[in-house]
């Protein structure tokens, strides 16, 4: 694969342009990483310590007294971003909005009780327990298959 680099003042933002007449695996592997690379870094931050949170240990985020929080393994983490962004970069992982306020990793979660009148019981592997707010609940069904 040939690789062309411009550098210059005037560019802003990195672009990733990929010229090819089908996609091959060469190209399909590079746009993949392309992708991946630094889009899904989430930075935490607990008393005057920045830490560098992977997605995969992310339980839930939600915000609370107009902060976003990240409940991870390792603890909770304050995130310096509102609840929308952190959405966008979590796009095709397995984390799904449950309320206005909270994202779930479905990866992280133990299992959902459907017992409750119009709404659902979230229990996290971690312990936590959580709500479905009754706007999300038919969008968690069809995800679920119920």
């Amino acid at each position: 694969m040939k690789v062309d680099l411009k550098l210059g003042s005037e560019y802003t933002e990195p672009l990733a342009v990929i010229y090819a007449s089908e996609i091959t695996d060469e190209v399909a592997d590079a746009v993949k990483k392309l992708k991946e690379t630094g889009s899904d870094i989430i930075t935490g931050f607990s008393d005057d310590r920045a830490e560098i949170i992977s997605p995969d240990d992310i339980y839930r985020i939600y915000s609370e007294n107009q902060k976003v929080l990240a409940v991870t393994e390792k603890g909770t983490f304050r995130l310096r971003m509102r609840l929308y962004q952190v959405e966008e970069k979590l796009t095709g992982r397995r984390f799904v909005r449950i309320s206005n306020s909270e994202i779930i990793n479905l990866n992280k979660t133990a299992n959902f009780d459907l017992s409750f009148a119009g709404t659902i019981q979230v229990k996290l592997k971690n312990g936590d327990v959580t709500f479905v707010s009754r706007r999300y609940v038919s969008e968690i069904k069809k995800i679920l298959g119920i």
